[in-house]
């Protein structure tokens, strides 16, 4: 998709604060968080909605999610996350999952402390 904004980061056409990267998914810190340190897993490959995701792209979003929870409590400190995905919230049209630890430092701050 040229217009979709994850597919612009996944070919590095505009930059992101990435924490992860394989050659399924890529996962970078949400630059308008919900709260600092919202980090986004997102599939390469473009899907639009859970529907229409393959179950073995899905189930490494979700080991990928397994992986970064104990990264982001271990160096951030957090004790609890809000773990969705887009379906409901479809400001971007490409399949994703939210981490969101509960609270609040700046973007630059959490980057610098999960590099």
């Amino acid at each position: 998709m040229d217009d979709c904004l994850f597919c612009k980061i996944i070919k590095e056409e505009i930059p992101a604060y990435k924490l992860y990267e394989d050659d399924v998914v890529i996962a970078f810190l949400d630059v308008n968080p919900r709260d600092n340190g919202h980090t986004l897993v997102v599939p390469k490959k473009h899907f639009e909605t859970f529907m229409e995701i393959d179950e073995a792209t899905l189930l490494h979003i979700h080991e990928v999610v397994q992986k970064l929870v104990p990264k982001l409590q271990e160096k951030l400190g957090a004790t609890s996350f809000h773990i969705n995905n887009n379906y409901l919230d479809n400001i971007v049209n490409h399949y994703h999952v939210h981490i969101v630890p509960n609270y609040k430092r700046p973007v630059e701050e959490i980057f610098e402390k999960l590099k």
